[in-house]
């Protein structure tokens, strides 16, 4: 009787084995996963040479592994399994408080980190123009208190506090305008940015290190455009089960003129891309996404012209700034290398503003750019 019942459980689990395989096989390759917000290994040629240096099965396990059959119910099986047994992160992301997924923050290579303190100081030397940095803590900063406990992470505002101490231009406290609000909607839950209303308070920080008059929040209308989205840590982390965020808009985009340069030619761009909306990346609804250029005019007749270097941060607070600039410049260093000073004097530009999440302004490799 038990080796019948062993027989049955032998073929039950071939024939398992083989509708997983037969399913593989028929199913047709993904080549973009929404879910992980990147693209999958597609199938790798074959040749003899790659056979015979390892690549080709190297290659072909990356394929297998990205296209096997409901993949991303196996990947959420098991990260609610591994939950079960009381894991707190996965590929770098803590599970915790609220359903908030936050990414871990290592210590920044010393010497890439140097590199970038000294480009800025070099901008300065170079131009005329008022420049500020603006350093934005994360989440796993501003809500270290939703952390799972143990949870090792490298001190974000100490971070912070000791590249101020190193710039020769003026500094933002985004770290004390955001801790004030800790208890508020101020990041996505799911993913790596601060929602509108943490933008908000960076702009008070920004406007209060500018000497611009801040706009009370009582004098905005936020309307929620999405409540489903689901964002990058999201994708990261493996996790399937927590709710989705919103987004919020507070400035109408009324009498802002805004010119993309997606690939160096000029086109008419948007402040608010609702298109974004039907895809993943939700958060490229601001200004369309990641772009090398926008040139804002913002219809403020009189007011200064700003230049602000950025990373994805920057998107949904500037709009916050459209009173208090007539043109707004916005550029991004990975695709921008040509000498950010001439363009300064070229361009008559009054005010800089390098905008930086702590997490980016550390790791990213092109910010020495500011000092050509």
């Amino acid at each position: 009787m038990k080796k019948s019942a062993n027989i049955v459980q032998t073929i039950v689990f071939c024939v398992f084995i083989a509708a997983l395989a037969i399913l593989c096989l028929v199913t047709p390759s993904k080549e973009f996963s929404e879910q992980e917000n990147r693209y999958l290994d597609q199938a790798p040629k074959f040749t003899f040479e790659k056979l015979f240096s390892g690549e080709f099965i190297e290659n072909f396990e990356g394929y297998v592994t990205d296209q096997f059959v409901f993949r991303d119910s196996w990947i959420s099986m098991k990260s609610r399994f591994e939950r079960f047994l009381g894991k707190t992160e996965n590929n770098g992301v803590f599970f915790c408080e609220d359903g908030a997924l936050i990414s871990r923050f290592d210590k920044p290579d010393a010497s890439l980190l140097a590199s970038n303190i000294n480009a800025v100081n070099k901008l300065a030397e170079n131009t005329d123009a008022d420049i500020y940095l603006s350093i934005i803590p994360g989440a796993v900063s501003i809500w270290a208190d939703k952390l799972p406990a143990n949870a090792v992470n490298y001190d974000q505002q100490a971070l912070i506090d000791d590249i101020y101490s190193q710039v020769n231009v003026n500094t933002v406290d985004n770290y004390s305008a955001l801790s004030a609000h800790s208890d508020e909607y101020i990041y996505y839950r799911t993913d790596h940015h601060w929602t509108s209303l943490g933008a908000y308070y960076g702009y008070t920080a920004l406007a209060e290190a500018m000497g611009l008059d801040v706009k009370e929040l009582s004098s905005f209308s936020p309307e929620t455009v999405s409540e489903d989205f689901y964002g990058t840590v999201y994708s990261t982390s493996g996790v399937r089960w927590v709710e989705p965020d919103s987004i919020e808009i507070f400035v109408p985009a009324d009498g802002v003129s805004v010119t993309n340069y997606p690939n160096g030619k000029p086109v008419e761009g948007v402040v608010y891309d609702m298109s974004k909306l039907e895809v993943k990346d939700k958060y490229a609804m601001f200004f369309g996404g990641n772009t090398p250029m926008l040139e804002i005019d913002t219809g403020a007749e009189g007011k200064p012209r700003l230049l602000v270097l950025r990373d994805s941060y920057s998107d949904s607070e500037l709009p916050f700034l459209f009173d208090d600039f007539s043109h707004i410049t916005v550029l991004d260093l990975r695709y921008y290398k040509l000498s950010i000073a001439e363009f300064i004097e070229a361009n008559d530009i009054d005010t800089v503003l390098i905008n930086y999440s702590a997490d980016n302004f550390s790791t990213d490799n092109t910010v020495f750019r500011l000092g050509f």
